[in-house]
């Protein structure tokens, strides 16, 4: 009697694996459960981020994910990389709900609701990563390298669709093993997120793969990958820090409750001159001084004395690099806009350069539809009636005794390959930010991806907040000196000469692009053994 064909709803059965003593207990589990337990392995993957910072999260994480993966019906993969991306963007996302606290206009409840919603949304991605390697895998080995290459695919959409939010890929957590995360210059950050999913494949085949092609190489592939970690560590040249030009950076720990006060951005110009003042002593051969994002919130165009007093805190030949709010006007002299700005100031208080924030924080520096935002409640968070304007995108510039640099303000520095522009590389990158709005995990996390956009570039890096972290960073990601967090302080230190430009320099995301499509083709051949070997053992 013929038997009809499974339809398309129905379930599929698990992946052939050997160990069934530890499969059968995943399968056995009630769909709730299961759902949970991917959840859970997103929050594990998380402990990657600051201020945990541990590869062994990730690592877990994505081993959990790949057993539960395998274990289950090919109908249930979306639901589990769903589940587990909530998790793991619940973790790593709370901040979020901390920068509510500063503002009137909606209730700060409203920021978990913002947290919750936002994780739900990102946690596609990691779904459509995990339905698409379940959907063509076959054992253990090619559902690892079939979501690592999937995982890096989505990842690089989730930084780029609907103006991207890079924050947090998940090979962050790699910045603890040096010689590791030295492969961003080669793979990206988000290449680096394919390595933890192999060694997360790498622990889930020595649990869940016994008899499988390729098996004992994916094991291998944790091991590795600390092996080649120690010989790139211990390879490098020594970096001469002596070389470069001496910025000084002033961190002036201005919270943002403090700024909001009344009389408060008087205060912190100040507040932000004094320490100038002092810092200069100490350091009087700094070629450049750098002030936070938003450091002042008056239109400097507009504002010729306050331009000239801020000059007169320089020696001549020294530049000041603030940032501030630059105010757009129609003929009539009506505001029409406002932008984040970085001003560049001499010490006769002349404006020599203006870069304007390219990638805005949708709901934060302005409100996307606000058409249908404003009458359900909603408000952007940055106080004001006027919505940011966006700014022409990456640049060089090339500015009087200052070494080449390329300026990076606040959530722009996230952004893998969209940091300095490919024809025109600069000596080294400069970001400013303001982090006193993101609580205690989220200055920490940005930092961290501030370290891989400096190790994916070959460029050094300045970076300066009003609360921390503050710091120098080199072009390898060394952590050369920081201020740290809710210190009122400055530091001066010589910026190292930028490495030649790496491979992703050179590249951009098709580096990483280039890597995933690697690994998926591994992953389809590693399934092409494993079926031919399942057919030998039932004939």
């Amino acid at each position: 009697m013929e038997q009809a064909a499974p339809t398309a709803t129905e379930a599929q059965p698990p992946l052939p694996v050997m160990d069934r003593p530890v499969m059968d207990r995943l399968a056995g589990l009630p769909r709730p459960l299961a759902l949970l337990a991917a959840m859970a392995a997103g929050g594990v993957a998380a402990l990657g981020f600051e201020p945990v910072g541990s590869i062994a999260g990730p690592i877990l994480g994505m081993a959990m994910l790949l057993l539960l993966l395998e274990a289950s019906p090919r109908n249930r993969a979306f639901g589990a990389g769903l589940a587990f991306g909530f998790g793991h963007f619940l973790m790593g996302l709370g901040w979020i709900a901390t920068a509510f606290t500063y503002q009137s206009a909606m209730p700060p409840f409203m920021g978990w609701v913002a947290v919750v919603g936002l994780s739900a949304f990102l946690a596609l991605y990691p779904a459509i990563a995990a339905w698409a390697a379940r959907r063509l895998a076959a054992g253990t080995v090619s559902l690892a390298l079939l979501l690592a290459g999937f995982f890096i695919i989505t990842e690089i959409l989730r930084g780029t669709l609907f103006t991207g939010f890079s924050w947090n890929p998940l090979g962050a957590g790699w910045l603890q093993l040096k010689g590791v995360s030295a492969l961003a210059a080669i793979i990206g950050a988000n290449g680096l997120s394919g390595l933890a999913v192999l060694a997360g494949g790498s622990l889930a085949a020595l649990v869940g793969g016994r008899g499988q092609p390729w098996r004992g190489r994916m094991v291998a592939v944790f091991p590795l990958l600390l092996l080649v970690g120690i010989i790139v560590e211990r390879a490098r040249p020594p970096m001469d820090e002596a070389a470069g030009a001496t910025i000084m950076i002033v961190q002036p720990d201005i919270g943002q409750d403090e700024k909001l006060s009344e009389g408060g951005h008087e205060q912190a110009i100040l507040t932000l001159a004094a320490l100038t003042r002092m810092g200069l002593e100490q350091a009087p051969d700094a070629v450049a001084i750098v002030w936070p994002e938003a450091a002042i919130e008056y239109p400097l165009e507009e504002m010729p004395g306050l331009r000239a007093q801020l000059g007169g805190l320089l020696a001549p030949g020294q530049l000041l690099l603030t940032g501030g709010v630059a105010i757009e006007r129609d003929a009539g002299g009506r505001a029409t806009g406002a932008r984040n700005s970085l001003y560049a100031l001499d010490s006769s208080g002349a404006i020599l350069a203006r870069h304007d924030k390219a990638h805005l924080v949708p709901g934060g520096e302005y409100l996307p539809l606000r058409w249908l935002a404003e009458p359900l409640g909603l408000a952007r968070l940055v106080p004001g009636s006027l919505d940011f304007l966006p700014g022409p995108g990456p640049a060089t510039y090339r500015l009087p005794g200052v070494p080449a640099f390329a300026p990076s303000i606040c959530y722009e520095i996230i952004f893998p390959g969209a940091v300095a522009p490919r024809d025109d590389r600069p000596d080294f990158l400069l970001t400013i930010s303001n982090d006193a709005w993101f609580g205690p995990s989220g200055p920490p996390q940005h930092h961290a991806q501030a370290r891989l956009r400096a190790i994916e570039e070959g460029l050094p890096l300045v970076r300066v907040t009003p609360t921390g972290v503050s710091g120098f960073i080199g072009p390898r990601g060394e952590l050369l000196h920081s201020l740290p967090p809710h210190a009122a302080a400055t530091a001066a230190h010589r910026v190292p000469a930028p490495l030649p430009a790496t491979p992703f320099a050179r590249i951009g995301l098709w580096a990483p692009l280039l890597f995933a499509l690697l690994l998926v083709g591994l992953g389809m051949g590693a399934r092409a053994l494993s079926l031919r070997g399942e057919t030998r053992r039932k004939t």
